[in-house]
């Protein structure tokens, strides 16, 4: 034990020694090394199914390292798959899945990496392609819940790779307000621990977003309806076949309980490093209040937070600590209830101090690696050599294995190899690839040469010597000089060869020299050395407290290195200052003006270099004004004293003598100039300066005689102007500029225009102003011709061509010389009308109502002019258009177009167009007119659409051509399908009809139905929109008017060249249960258009009621009130000098509401009354035959016998009244009993009371059992008796049959 205690105990010392040679080195690319895998996909890789694969691998390592994979543990050969490629020089793979589903390469992968010094292998690269499922299929129904009661809509998402988000909103999109009453759990469901009316609603929707290939999946909505009890009772026939109702007794308030998790307590389990979420959500009323506390402990406070209106506990970076046992609580008034839940944190394996580090070893030296982590179970560790197990590869006397450790000593050349540490429990693994390099190498320093560090004074600074060599190098360092080396204070030399200055100095500055040395060789580099002045602010910002309005001033004075480039931020309330104008920042001062409320809080000023900054932060009050009688804010006296100092030719320095602010400081002075030799009378602003100064300097212009003045502000206002200061005349003096916007144009075909932009006199410098006038042809070798011209602003050239370029120059001159060598401007002379027009014209046909115009372009010399485009006229001619328009287009196309598009063209239509180029002067001659015809297209709407007669299984419907045939119309299609009291639709029927029909008539229509018609017509091109209808067949009960009544169709509308005075035609109405469809032609200009309607026969003082069309065709009026009739007549509107145009009034009728019939045989009550009856009837029957068993006469006779009244006596054909039964008649019938030959009654028999069973007398039994009264209904028929009698025997059997024929 003890040899064994040493052994342990000296490989601990050597690891110890060893230590800080095994640091990582970085080895140069350029020398020999085994492979390092440098990048690699994540072990758990979620692919996107959409996109092509790429499984990363690269590696670095010298020479470069060759790959190969593996795939599910064998030889993946990517040569042999088409679809697999290797990125060059790497081992990325790309996998093209445009020929192979994703899936298909879904496995396990791992990468190797091998040149001649060994082989480095990646983690195991599991790929597995994301996963986004539909939403199964599924019909909810509808939750009726009453009020109070607690509720969970379950979300059950798709199972996704990897799993979705899950949240809940509306239709909108809107995410569903969440609270303390309502919240989703973890899973996604959500809670409700109470309802309210206010939850009611038809769009729960829960919503899964996959977060890999970014797709949303939606469950089908979830309608809720919370009512209360009396409101549940109300409406629960409503509800009865299609909702699920919960808790139907009262709700009243109640302690908590625990929706989730349920009982007691409850465990979970979590791993190290990874995110803590337990969740309790409980249901009572008033809403509970979650709490948490653990119970073994502190809750970690900087890693813990509460989600969900507390009912979430997260806790982030899980450690060994967080385990033991929480306890959530559940708390309203009426109590409280606890849950706790242990938590158990187990953990995959760890790395302790990091994975084993590269190591490089001269031949003949010793090292270690270190491969030292931990888990929860504790892990176990193997290593590998080269990919291959440590215990299979070959022995290395110089390599030994202590668990965690391997140990070399005394290695040798060839010895170089990559071990792989690879650390497993049940969590998971951990694998790290780690070289030995052997190798005999000079020392090289990789630091930069003449490196320059900056430091502020009295801070740290760090000096790097990065360097390599085999043996390690050792550093040493010297300044300046080298008398010494730099191994004490204040120099501290760190083992990877950096030199700290812990507290820098001025004295500091100057170069360094790092030198590495090995058995090999020696290497030198220098580095410099700047210690600057640190950043100070001399004069802070002070605390200030101002009246709203006035102003203030935070002053920040700073001193700097002056090598430094310091840049000054100011903040409000550690924010960015607001955009505002008042806010003045200076070089050392933030100043504001007409200070406000919001001005209010701390202002920090920063000032920040490359190397550090330094802060002050002061805060500001404002406070509302408390004006008091002895101060009074007036407007500044006017300046004083003005004196005119530093006199130049073009400059002068004014000095002035403030007046009295009178309370409100001055905040900028105005000072003004009047010129006496060119604006005598007119002051003109100069500049302006802050209220602080007194002294500006003035830069003036030549030939001016200036007077001065200065005026004040304060917050009241300005001042008075001071007296003018001494007139100071500036000399005479050559222009300095020449006339700004110069311009050739034409206003003829035959002459130039140049026009400019005149000098003022203040800008003319001197007397004589005139303007020399240059122009030429823009042409090679061409010359200027130059005209001198009086103080004006344009020049006319006469006798140009026409359009031609022309460069152009305006030059200012006076008594003192030339102004500056002018600009070259460019303009043309005049324009004129084009001479030819678009050639080559055609027209492509795209479809019925679109054509492509094309054209050659017009040469640039015929178009004489700016080319501003082309224009495309067009007209109809008379042809296939049974009522054609005249109506001319122009469509312009600016530009060099050759072609343009003509839209909104009438299908079959014959079309005449030409073509024109426009310049500036007007359009050029038309082309030669062409022609084109637009294909036929589909027809418009049917005109009308009406009902004209009805019965009780039959319609016919009558309708007119559509106004817009585009076409020849082929025919129409009828669709038609019932509405049933749901208004779900039915099958649909279809029926073609000729060209020439205007009607048709259904038979064999279901009675008493809704039906919903839709016509529409057919050209050869397809079908056009359709035109609906809906309509009742006549109910069965005596009732022989439709639901609907009969809409009126009006004459058609007439030809166009007989159009009538009023623009409106074919108006038409049809009544629905929406209201009163109103249709109808319009023809006219006018926009404004409505409809009027009054109640027929009314009073004079109602009004008509108007409904706005807005551009359409038909409208629906609704309100109207049933069994009335209304006049209804269009109206268009036009100016309020025009007269209006009405339609002919249209009498509609509007009949009473009559209630929709209701199907009994489908009712809830009236199937339960039928299968009491039947029961009651079958009861009976088994008692009779009972009482034929025991044999002798029923006493129904001598009953019947007894009595004189009719409505006693024997079954006969009209009362069906029981007669006498015998059981030695064993084949005869019940006396008067009959079957209808159909085996059916008419549905009027089916509406029977449980009066209509015995209206003879009281029904009874008497003491043997026998039934005393009558059997008597309704007579389906008045047949005889006799020839209808049923020859069979009564029977269970045949009764249960006649009650369902009955039924």
């Amino acid at each position: 034990m003890m040899m064994e205690w040493r052994r342990r105990m000296d490989a601990a010392l050597l690891v110890l020694l060893l230590g800080h040679l095994a640091a990582a080195l970085e080895v140069p690319l350029d020398l020999p090394q085994p492979p390092t895998i440098t990048h690699q996909s994540p072990k758990d890789y979620i692919i996107d199914p959409r996109e092509n694969i790429i499984i990363h691998c690269d590696a670095k390592g010298k020479p470069h390292p060759s790959f190969s994979w593996t795939r599910n543990g064998t030889h993946f050969d990517t040569e042999q798959d088409s679809n697999v490629s290797m990125r060059p020089h790497s081992g990325t793979l790309i996998v093209d899945i445009s020929r192979e589903k994703a899936e298909h390469y879904e496995g396990i992968y791992q990468c190797t990496a091998r040149n001649k010094h060994g082989t480095a292998v990646s983690n195991n690269i599991v790929v597995r392609q994301s996963r986004s499922p539909l939403w199964s299929k599924e019909k909810i129904k509808p939750i009726v819940v009453q009020e109070g009661v607690s509720l969970v809509l379950p979300c059950q998402p798709p199972a996704g790779l990897p799993p979705p988000i899950i949240f809940w909103m509306d239709n909108n999109f809107q995410r569903l307000p969440q609270s303390r009453r309502v919240s989703q759990s973890l899973n996604g469901d959500l809670y409700f621990s109470n309802v309210l009316r206010e939850d009611s609603r038809n769009d729960y929707i829960c919503y899964a977003r996959f977060p890999h290939t970014q797709t949303i999946q939606q469950k089908q909505p979830i309608v809720v309806k919370v009512l209360n009890l009396d409101a549940i009772n109300d409406t629960m026939a409503d509800f009865y076949n299609d909702t699920d109702l919960f808790s139907e007794a009262p709700v009243d308030d109640r302690r908590p309980t625990f929706l989730i998790p349920t009982g007691t307590s409850s465990s979970k389990t979590v791993l190290r490093g990874h995110t803590l979420e337990m969740e309790c959500i409980a249901e009572g009323l008033p809403t509970p209040e979650i709490a948490w506390t653990k119970m073994s402990g502190d809750l970690p406070a900087n890693r813990i937070s509460f989600l969900h209106y507390n009912k979430t506990l997260r806790i982030v970076n899980v450690s060994e600590s967080d385990a033991g046992d929480y306890r959530c609580t559940a708390k309203n008034q009426l109590g409280s209830v606890h849950h706790t839940i242990h938590v158990s944190v187990k953990a995959a394996p760890y790395w302790i101090s990091g994975p084993p580090r590269n190591l490089v070893l001269a031949p003949g030296e010793n090292g270690v690696l270190t491969c030292r982590a931990s888990g929860t179970p504790k892990p176990s560790i193997t290593w590998a050599m080269n990919g291959i197990p440590i215990e299979n590869s070959p022995k290395d006397l110089s390599r030994k294995v202590e668990d965690d450790t391997v140990i070399f000593t005394d290695v040798q050349t060839g010895s170089s190899a990559v071990y792989q540490c690879n650390i497993s429990n049940d969590y998971g693994y951990l694998l790290s690839n780690a070289f030995v390099n052997v190798l005999s190498e000079p020392p090289r320093v990789l630091t930069p040469a003449n490196k320059v560090y900056q430091v502020i004074r009295n801070h740290h600074v760090l000096m790097d010597c990065s360097s390599f060599g085999s043996p390690i190098p050792k550093i040493t360092w010297f300044k300046d000089s080298r008398s010494s080396t730099l191994d004490g204070d204040p120099y501290i030399l760190h083992d990877n060869g950096t030199l700290e200055i812990h507290v820098a100095q001025a004295r500091n500055s100057g170069k360094y020299t790092c030198v590495a040395r090995n058995q090999l060789g020696i290497y030198e580099n220098h580095v410099y050395l700047e210690v600057k002045e640190p950043t100070r602010i001399l004069k802070q910002p002070e605390y200030k407290v101002v009246q709203r309005g006035r102003a203030v001033v935070f002053e920040c004075k700073v001193k700097h290195d002056p090598s430094l480039i310091p840049t000054m931020t100011w903040l409000k309330d550690d924010g960015e200052l607001p955009d505002d104008e008042r806010l003045i920042v200076d070089s050392d001062s933030l100043a504001i003006t007409d200070v406000t409320e919001n001005d209010a809080g701390v202002y920090t000023c920063i000032m920040n270099t490359t190397l550090d900054h330094d802060s002050a932060s002061a805060e500001l009050t404002v406070v509302e004004a408390t004006p008091t009688p002895a101060v009074v804010y007036e407007r500044p006296d006017p300046p004083t004293d003005l004196e005119l100092t530093d006199q130049k030719k073009r400059s002068v320095q004014l000095t002035w003598t403030p007046g009295d602010e009178h309370n409100s400081p001055i905040q900028k002075f105005l000072i003004q100039y009047e010129d006496l030799l060119h604006h005598r009378g007119h002051w003109h602003n100069l500049t302006e300066v802050p209220g602080t100064k007194t002294t500006a300097h003035l830069k003036l212009s030549p030939y001016a005689h200036y007077i001065f003045r200065v005026l004040a502000l304060n917050a009241v206002g300005l001042s008075q102007s001071s007296f003018p200061s001494r007139v100071y005349r500036t000399d005479p003096a050559a222009p300095d500029q020449n006339p700004t916007g110069v311009h050739g144009y034409g206003t003829e075909h035959n002459n130039l225009v140049i026009s400019w932009k005149p000098l003022s006199g203040h800008q003319s410098n001197g007397p004589g102003l005139h303007y020399r006038v240059m122009w030429r042809e823009k042409m090679a070798g061409s010359d200027w011709n130059t005209v001198t011209v009086a103080n004006t602003s344009k020049f006319v050239v006469s006798g140009t061509p026409t359009f031609v370029p022309y460069e152009l120059k305006v030059q200012a001159v006076n008594d003192y010389g030339d102004g500056p060598e002018p600009a070259v401007a460019h303009g043309f002379s005049g324009e004129d009308l084009p001479i030819a027009a678009p050639e080559n014209v055609q027209a492509v046909v795209l479809n019925s109502t679109l054509a492509e115009v094309h054209w050659d372009p017009v040469p640039s010399h015929l178009i004489r002019g700016h080319l501003k485009g082309y224009k495309v006229y067009y007209w109809r001619e008379h042809g296939h258009k049974h009522s054609p328009d005249h109506v001319e287009g122009i469509l312009s196309f600016s530009g060099n177009h050759t072609h343009g598009m003509l839209p909104g063209l009438h299908p079959f239509t014959l079309y005449a167009f030409n073509v024109r180029v426009y310049n500036g002067k007007g359009d050029g001659p038309p082309s030669p007119p062409q022609q084109f015809n637009t294909p036929e297209g589909v027809p418009g709407q049917p005109t009308s659409f009406v009902v004209t007669d009805s019965s009780l299984d039959s319609l016919t419907l009558e309708w007119s051509p559509p106004h817009d045939r585009n076409g020849h119309i082929t025919g129409y299609t009828l669709k038609y399908q019932p509405v049933n009291n749901s208004n779900e639709l039915g099958p649909v029927e279809e029926l073609a009809l000729a060209a020439n029909e205007t009607s048709v008539t259904l038979p064999n229509l279901k009675y008493s139905t809704r039906y919903k018609f839709y016509l529409n017509a057919k050209t050869v091109t397809g079908a056009g929109p359709a035109i609906s209808q809906e309509v009742d067949t006549i109910m069965d009960e005596g009732n022989t008017q439709t639901s609907h009544p009969v809409a009126w169709s009006p004459p058609r509308r007439p030809p166009h060249k007989a159009r009538p005075v009023s623009p409106f035609g074919n108006l038409s109405s049809s009544v629905g249960e929406e209201g009163a469809l109103i249709s109808w032609e319009y023809w006219g200009p006018e926009k404004n258009i409505y409809v009027e309607y009054i109640v027929e026969n009314s009073e004079g003082e109602e009004e008509w009621q108007k409904e706005f069309v807005n551009g359409s065709q038909n409208v629906m009026l609704k309100g109207l009130k049933g069994g009335l009739s209304y006049r209804v007549r269009l109206v268009a509107k036009g100016h309020h000098d025009q007269p209006l145009h009405c339609s002919k009034e249209l009498v509609v009728k509007v009949p009473a509401v009559a209630s929709r019939q209701v199907d009994i045989a489908t009712q809830g009550w009236f199937i339960g009354l039928m299968c009491a009856i039947a029961l009651l009837i079958l009861i009976l029957l088994i008692i009779c035959f009972i009482q034929r068993n025991k044999g002798g006469k029923y006493p129904v006779k001598e009953k019947e016998d007894a009595h004189t009244d009719p409505e006693f006596q024997p079954m006969k054909d009209d009362d069906c009244t029981f007669g006498e039964y015998s059981d030695n008649e064993d084949h005869k019938p019940l006396k008067g009993s009959r079957t209808p030959s159909n085996g059916t009654v008419k549905r009027d028999d089916s509406d029977l009371s449980l009066a209509d069973y015995g209206e003879g007398g009281d029904g009874q039994f008497n003491e043997d059992g026998s039934f005393i009264g009558q059997y008597s209904g309704k007579s389906a028929s008045r047949d005889t008796a006799e020839g209808h009698e049923s020859s069979e025997a009564p029977s269970p059997i045949n009764a249960m049959n006649s009650l369902n024929s009955f039924v």
